[in-house]
């Protein structure tokens, strides 16, 4: 699809006049009209108005010329996964698994590999070859060839280290201990969570990314516990396979 095709099928899908596309990205609506045409592209300052207002990439905006993937983990990127920049812009390097809101989260390769390795064995690879993959992809990926100069200087790992400790203070009966956090999509994890006055609530957003795990009761049995958290809140639930049937065990503002 061009670049035309792109921002009319945007535009239209949205509500929008092109006399309201311009108004909201600062140019004329000849100049809109000339996009549509196919005479002109927007310049790169409007892509970046254009990219905010219909939540997709400047990638999709060109017609996807570029097969993106994710500089710290090398999964392949769509719009759905992409992470974000502190003001909320897309950042096309990313995805929201490894970079959230303008942090990495991931600073150990081992750490990321571990990850990685659980969910490609459910695509048939096996462990080993998985890890070999990985341990040969990541070193030739942006953000581990430039770790030093991204790095947060441990911040991070530092602020998560916290977040366990919290966690684990907490002594929730039947719960092991959390030895790691890792980055989690609001949208894989916003369970729906039945309240005492019959209603159900759900307590995420879907489009953000948390820190957190799944673990395996002390005493055995087929709930898990799961743990959630940020700079907010921490989050503790118990669920059976896939997600079925959760309960919320604690909410707790930090």
């Amino acid at each position: 699809m061009n670049t035309k095709d792109v921002i009319y099928k945007l535009r239209t899908k949205n509500g929008l006049s092109q006399d309201d596309l311009a108004e909201k990205v600062y140019v004329t609506r000849q100049a809109v009209s000339r996009w549509e045409n196919g005479e002109t592209v927007p310049n790169t300052e409007t892509l970046k108005l254009l990219s905010n207002l219909f939540n997709v990439s400047i990638n999709t905006l060109l017609g996807a010329p570029n097969k993106l993937i994710c500089q710290c983990c090398g999964m392949p990127l769509d719009d759905e996964i992409i992470g974000r920049n502190k003001d909320g812009s897309l950042n096309e390097d990313y995805c929201k698994w490894c970079y959230a809101d303008g942090t990495y989260t991931y600073s150990n390769m081992d750490d990321l590999i571990d990850v990685c390795v659980v969910h490609m064995a459910k695509q048939g690879f096996s462990e080993e070859q998985a890890r070999a993959y990985m341990k040969e992809k990541l070193p030739t990926l942006n953000y581990w060839k430039k770790y030093e100069e991204l790095s947060d200087n441990g911040q991070f790992d530092k602020f998560k280290k916290q977040l366990i400790e919290e966690i684990n203070e907490l002594n929730i009966e039947g719960m092991p201990k959390v030895e790691n956090l890792n980055a989690l999509v609001g949208a894989y994890v916003n369970l729906e969570y039945p309240l005492p006055n019959g209603t159900k609530a759900k307590f995420l957003d879907d489009g953000t990314t948390y820190l957190g795990t799944q673990l395996e009761p002390v005493f055995g049995g087929d709930r898990c516990f799961g743990v959630l958290a940020n700079m907010d809140f921490i989050l503790i639930c118990t669920y059976e396979a896939e997600g079925k049937n959760p309960e919320l065990v604690l909410y707790k503002k930090r």
